[in-house]
Formats: C-alpha cells, structure tokens, sequence
C-alpha cells in the first residue's frame, strides 16, 4: 500500500479508482466491512482502491476541545488498513486542504476530478462538505450527476448497540476490554517506547516491568491490571534484543494501567511485567495486547502487600491468557 501525503502525492497515473472515506479511527469491525466492500468493488472493476482518511481528526481542527481520544496511532490505522488490501491510503490535512469546501465542489475536483472514482463507498452516516452539508444521499444524487456509483454501507449493530469509535472508548473507559476488543474484531492495543519509570514493580521487587507513557490524545482502558500480550514491533533495524526475546513474538504480560499510587507516580503509565522472560527493551517499540481485566488499581499500604498481589495478578494473568488460547 502506498501512502500519499496529501492531494499533491496523487500520481498521475491514478486515473480511475474506488474510494472510501473516514477518518477510520480504531478501523473497528464496522470499519473493516466499509474498507472491505470497497476493496471488493475495486477488483471488481480492476481499478486501485483508494481509502481516503484525515490525520489529524477534522474535529481537532474545528472544535479541539471536543476532540475525541485516538483509539491507535496513525502508524497502526495505517498497518490495519494496507491488510485489508487496499493500495493507496490518502491522508488529508483539513488544515491544509479540503476545509471550506461545498459537497459538489469536494466531488466534482477531488472524487471524480483528481481520483477519477468509477464507484464511492460510505457509510450510511457519512457527511462531507463544508458545515457537513452533504450526507450518503447526497453523495448518491451527484455520484448520478458526475457519473461514478455510490454505494451506501448500513451501519454495524452488535445486540442492538451501534458498533462505532464512541461505544469503543465507552467501554474502555469502563474497564470493559473485551466488550471493546469484540467491537474492534481484535484486542485493543497500545503502540508506544518503551520508556524508564518510576519503579513500579521494579527489578528489585522481582517483577521488572516495561513503562509505556502515551500522549494525552490517546485512549486507554480504564485504570486497573489486565492481563496480554506484548510484542517488540521495531523490526529487525533495531537490532537483535539483548535477553531471551525476539522482535516480532508475541509475549505473555501482567499490564497496569494507571498512576503509581504506591510509589507517588503521577504520570499515567502502561507497565507491562512480561512472564518467565528477563530482556533489556529500553528504547524499543512495543505494542501492548490487551485480553481481560484481572483487577481493578487499589493503592497498597506496604511493599510486602503489593508484592503478594502481584504474584496474585500473575497467576491470574495465566488463567485468563490460557482460557483465550483455547478458544
């Protein structure tokens, strides 16, 4: 997949095309079906599939004080949209291009102008245009008029709950990590450094612990401890990792969430004691699986007490992570 910076990246050679259009935050399951059916209808006409996205969210740009939490960094939205076999994913800075523009002009110079659509797939919510004035009908009576098929993708329900980015970050915030994971059609993750922290759990406690820090923009689960998967995603650039881990295997780990309310850690933090393996990752990039709430944060009164929930939240960990290999 090819990924263009920008209306000016379009090649030349990009005279026809199918599109979709999103910001595709999470590229959840109702996500997956819209990219999924766009992808189908460009092999069907044997044109590229365009996904058409926007970094940063067009609410950051009009309204940063509503703005929502990111569910994955761009690099992840990126990675999940090229393997559902699109090939050219188009990220547009309404800072820079688009904004201000009406429905039919959005249409006619950019959809069927410069992509060349022979089809355009949305959801059935979708707007565009400026103030949002266009909707999926209107996308359809001037896909009539500019002589490209609209087809309108209807919204994803799960036991009668709208399978959306909002319902994700509502369990989340909840705790309710598999409620969101099953919403995604995958285990919600984090991708971040590996940074130093303030100690929690820590070598000299027995239970060495990798310290995430993500950005103030992004949503996490609920505080508390869950049991996961990690994984070194840096590649092989990085070099070898100095321990008994390898980059791209997926790893067992006891994940907090939270502050350190023990040690008096302000910062919100994904620390993750990785089992039976002993690795430096200082500096690497990790993404962080999450697949069941062991329990929830809870300040402890000594060491000796942490100490004896942890090794708890690890035997706990096991069961949970055990359960879900066998399903």
């Amino acid at each position: 997949m090819d990924i263009l910076r920008g209306l000016q990246q379009v090649p030349d050679t990009l005279e026809e095309s199918v599109v979709t259009i999103g910001v595709f935050d999470g590229v959840h399951r109702g996500h997956q079906l819209l990219i999924d059916a766009a992808v189908r209808r460009a092999r069907s006409l044997d044109v590229p599939c365009v996904v058409m996205t926007f970094e940063p969210h067009p609410v950051a740009v009009f309204a940063p004080e509503r703005a929502p939490k990111a569910l994955i960094p761009f690099e992840e939205r990126a990675r999940i949209i090229a393997s559902q076999g699109v090939d050219y994913l188009l990220v547009i800075d309404f800072r820079a291009e688009l904004a201000g523009q009406s429905p039919e002009q959005y249409v006619r110079d950019v959809l069927a102008g410069q992509l060349g659509a022979r089809a355009v797939v949305v959801g059935e919510n979708f707007t565009f245009g400026k103030d949002a004035a266009g909707t999926a009908a209107t996308m359809r009576e001037l896909g009539e008029r500019y002589g490209f098929e609209v087809v309108i993708v209807p919204l994803l329900n799960d036991a009668g709950v709208r399978v959306c980015s909002t319902a994700i970050r509502d369990e989340l915030s909840r705790g309710n990590i598999s409620v969101a994971s099953d919403y995604l059609g995958r285990e919600f993750s984090v991708t971040a450094v590996i940074e130093r922290g303030a100690g929690r759990g820590g070598r000299e406690l027995g239970y060495p612990t990798t310290n995430q820090y993500v950005d103030e923009v992004s949503a996490l689960p609920a505080d508390g401890v869950y049991a996961g998967w990690l994984t070194i995603v840096d590649g092989a650039d990085k070099g070898p990792i100095n321990g008994d881990m390898e980059p791209g295997k997926r790893y067992p780990a006891a994940i907090s969430v939270g502050t350190n309310p023990t040690f008096g850690d302000a910062r919100r933090s994904v620390e993750s004691f990785i089992l039976d393996r002993d690795a430096d990752l200082y500096g690497r990039t990790a993404r962080v699986e999450f697949v069941g709430k062991v329990r929830d944060m809870v300040k402890f009164n000594s060491v000796d007490e942490l100490l004896d929930n942890m090794a708890r939240d690890v035997d706990t960990t096991r069961g949970i992570l055990a359960t879900n290999s066998e399903r």
